[in-house]
């Protein structure tokens, strides 16, 4: 998947309610991607009960042994809540994710009781263009380092981002990414102990289909899109991000104090 220009994408026309596992992905699996989707699409909604094991399992097909395994897996990233005698219901997860003067991602998602990780999906130096350029206080053209990383809840997809780097200052970041899986943690191994965000920009759009498959939603509900700039001590732009959250799963809070 090719998920450098996340934004230019155009979103599909529809996806398939029908259980399609794909290659080399177990059936349990492929069906707890399908319940998944029922979720996150809003077909499903949080504090709605599923179907039973019985229901589940000729709807899918198979054993209600496999259907248990993956309600276990979706109980497991907290997506259902699996209440003994009573049933499986979905679960109310969406995220207080706070937008303040520095704002960090585990930080966020430690507050609401969740783990929170970033998985890299692609690294590459490009050229600024005059939008990258000008955010970051650069020459247009001038080389930047671009990381495109999936953040987690849990070991559920709630963010894909694009963050841009000054490549001559932060050189060799994105290996120190890949080590750290953090934005903060990496600028910090760099001198960069402190960071603010100078600004941000928030919209609600539809996805383009890499950003639907990186956020295991469906095109057709709309996400969340932040742009920010974030400075040094001295005011300096250290980072560009363009994130894409999933707008059933967090709650932006935007704090002047945080």
């Amino acid at each position: 998947m090719n998920v450098t220009n996340l934004n230019s994408l155009e979103p599909d026309a529809g996806d398939s309610d029908v259980l399609r596992p794909s290659f080399g992905s177990s059936i349990w699996a492929s069906i707890e991607n399908a319940i998944a989707d029922d979720i996150t699409s809003g077909r499903l909604t949080p504090g709605d009960k599923l179907a039973g094991e019985h229901q589940l399992a000729k709807r899918f097909g198979v054993n209600r042994h496999t259907v248990r395994h993956a309600l276990a897996q979706l109980a497991a990233k907290g997506l259902v809540d699996v209440r003994h005698g009573l049933g499986t219901f979905v679960a109310d997860t969406a995220v207080d994710y706070v937008l303040g003067r520095r704002t960090r991602f585990s930080e966020n998602l430690s507050a609401a009781g969740l783990r929170g990780t970033h998985r890299l999906v692609e690294s590459s130096v490009v050229k600024a263009t005059k939008q990258i350029a000008t955010s970051l206080g650069l020459r247009l053209g001038t080389l930047v380092y671009l990381i495109v990383a999936i953040g987690e809840a849990n070991g559920r997809p709630i963010t894909i981002a694009e963050h841009y780097f000054p490549a001559r200052r932060f050189k060799g970041l994105p290996q120190r990414f890949s080590e750290s899986q953090s934005v903060s943690r990496t600028l910090a191994t760099f001198g960069v102990e402190d960071f603010t965000r100078e600004r941000s920009v928030i919209s609600a759009r539809m996805p383009s289909k890499p950003i639907a498959v990186a956020l295991k939603q469906s095109v057709q509900r709309p996400v969340l899109y932040v742009e920010a700039i974030n400075v040094d001590a001295d005011g300096t732009p250290v980072e560009l991000g363009r994130t894409w959250f999933a707008g059933d799963l967090v709650q932006l809070i935007v704090s002047s104090e945080a």
